[in-house]
């Protein structure tokens, strides 16, 4: 066992599979213990999977699931959460196991439980379906944290309902929880514990043996016991955790003093500023230059602005532009000699399309055209790391002397595991109101997503070939009505229909009526003229006006009345 570090988290962990009776062993257990960077953003994963007892390859589709779910889940994105990293992997794995099982009758049933455990940080995370089972033990309490999927009935609480190759739809428990120092978790086979009963399991884990030792005891006791079935153990036992990852960064910048507000030539840790590129009420952006000579963009917060809110979310922003490793994005630079609150990305000479309009330039449509290619290709790997941009428009997209196109500013960006079990405030509000989808400016608006985001680039795209908004312009705390999009060609005549039907879709008032991903948005740019979207220019009227049919009901039963009221002068 590795020495105890309190630099990072340090897990004891051992495992023991037996045949017991049974002529084969359909069991497969497995675990990945990695380090460094690796170790903090994905964590240590154990998996102990169960073939299905009586069909033919249960070993194999056990063995299968186990080393794909250890290979494929350290592959997922950082920026994953854990749960959607697992679930994708596990649900990739049913899809080939029903595939194999489809091809022959020998192959016919191949179906496993899987139980998989992540250590990450200073949390656990849970996934399971069949009837293996993972306990803790913690502070002398064991306690069983999965739910045995068979069927409620006599005759039938021995059969699985459901298991990895069960079914095309199969649903997976997925669980979480904080970490203890001392805290042991073990992962079984029935074949373990269906021999053992609770307060057994809890003496043997109670042990001061090492991982391994407890392992093998619980396997070897229950084989001793009478399993009828093969035993398998795998036990994971904590001995040091880390500090929190991205509020211990925090705690540590909230100590570090702000940098005074600059100016050019002064030197801040050993470098020097060149030039104040822009201030926001929050924010302020340096160009500076290493003592190597190199330039770079130096992003801090203004000297007033010390306060939990603001440092959590540039905290945030760099940990974010760090895990964005692409060439469509300006890369974090690290700076081991800082010593105030700041983080430095690399510069490109050049100016952001927003610039460019306002110095007069005229964009060609096949300007504009190579342009959104290029935006929806980076705001796709972003999409492909679940991050949503939130602020996509022609002052965040920057073209370099050489003509490369890069996405700026994660300030107000969203992930889904940026910090799981915490919550941090943007430093700016999330979008800009000409930008935000129609449905982010409802009462009560739902979080910005990866379609809101195709809805900026469809407006970025439309103002540079325009220099308008499709729905006009729209001020902070406005509250806007939105009718049908203005098509772009009645400002410039010289769109091509096909250009026009892509943006007309792009910006749709209707998200059901827009492009729903980053790649479905390209391949219509690329199509191009040569298969042309068919798009809806003009909303029927009920729709544009849905309370139209209440307006005219209304006067229709006016009229009525009225009518009826003359019909009974009459008489």
């Amino acid at each position: 066992m590795p020495p105890a570090s309190k630099a990072h988290l340090n897990v004891d962990l051992g495992y023991s599979s037996l045949t017991g009776p049974r002529p084969r062993n359909e069991d497969f257990c497995g675990a990945v213990t990695p380090a460094g960077p690796e170790l903090a953003s994905k964590g240590i994963l154990a998996v102990v999977a169960d073939g299905v007892g009586g069909h033919a390859n249960g070993r194999e589709a056990a063995e299968y699931t186990v080393r794909g779910l250890l290979s494929d889940y350290y592959a997922t994105p950082d920026t994953w959460a854990v749960n959607k990293a697992l679930d994708t992997v596990i649900r990739a794995l049913n899809r080939w196991l029903l595939s194999q099982a489809s091809r022959t009758r020998e192959m016919a049933g191949m179906a496993t439980t899987v139980s998989a455990i992540v250590l990450r940080g200073r949390r656990y995370y849970l996934a399971h379906a069949g009837d293996s089972r993972i306990y803790r033990l913690r502070a002398g309490k064991l306690e069983q944290l999965t739910t045995d999927h068979v069927w409620e009935h006599p005759e039938l609480n021995n059969v699985l309902s459901r298991a990895v190759g069960l079914d095309a739809h199969i649903q997976v428990d997925y669980a979480d929880g904080d970490l203890e120092p001392g805290d042991t978790f073990a992962l079984m086979s029935d074949g373990v514990w269906g021999s053992l009963k609770p307060a057994r399991l809890a003496r043997i884990l109670q042990d001061e043996g090492s991982a391994q030792d407890l392992a093998s005891r619980l396997a070897m006791e229950a084989e001793d016991g009478g399993s009828q079935d093969n035993c398998t153990a795998l036990v994971l036992r904590v001995v040091n955790l880390p500090p929190d990852q991205l509020p211990d960064t925090i705690a540590r910048l909230a100590r570090l003093p702000l940098p005074p507000r600059l100016k050019p030539g002064q030197e801040l840790d050993g470098l020097v500023i060149d030039a104040l590129l822009h201030e926001s009420i929050v924010t302020l952006l340096y160009r500076a230059h290493t003592p190597q000579g190199d330039s770079c963009v130096l992003k801090t917060l203004r000297p007033e602005r010390q306060d939990p809110e603001a440092l959590a979310a540039l905290a945030h922003e760099e940990w974010l532009a760090r895990r964005v490793n692409d060439a469509w994005f300006p890369h974090v630079i690290p700076w081991p000699g800082r010593h105030h609150l700041y983080y430095l990305m690399s510069w490109h000479e050049g100016a952001s399309l927003k610039a460019r309009l306002t110095d007069g330039h005229h964009f060609g449509i096949g300007e504009v055209e190579s342009l959104g290619e290029r935006i929806l290709k980076g705001v796709a790997s972003l999409h492909r790391l679940s991050i949503v941009h939130r602020d996509i428009k022609p002052d965040n997209i920057h073209l370099d002397k050489e003509g490369r196109l890069r996405i700026l500013d994660l300030g107000v960006a969203a992930s889904d595991s940026s910090a799981e079990g915490e919550q941090f405030e943007e430093i700016n509000n999330p979008g800009t109101p000409s930008y935000m989808a129609p449905e982010l400016h409802s009462p009560t608006p739902p979080a910005a997503n990866e379609q809101t985001d195709l809805y900026a680039v469809g407006v970025t795209l439309y103002e540079l070939l325009t220099r308008k908004y499709p729905y006009g312009e729209i001020e902070p705390f406005q509250t806007p009505r939105f009718g049908d999009p203005v098509p772009p060609t009645r400002y410039r005549p010289d769109i091509p229909a096909w250009l026009e039907a892509v943006l007309l879709k792009a910006v749709a008032r209707e998200p059901a009526a827009r492009f729903e991903t980053a790649e479905e948005f390209l391949l219509a740019l690329e199509r191009g003229a040569h298969r042309p979207l068919a798009v809806q220019r003009k909303s029927p009227l009920l729709k544009r006006d849905p309370q139209l049919g209440l307006k005219l009901l209304c006067i229709a039963s006016l009229v009525l009345n009225g009518f009826l009221g003359f019909l009974l002068l009459l008489r």
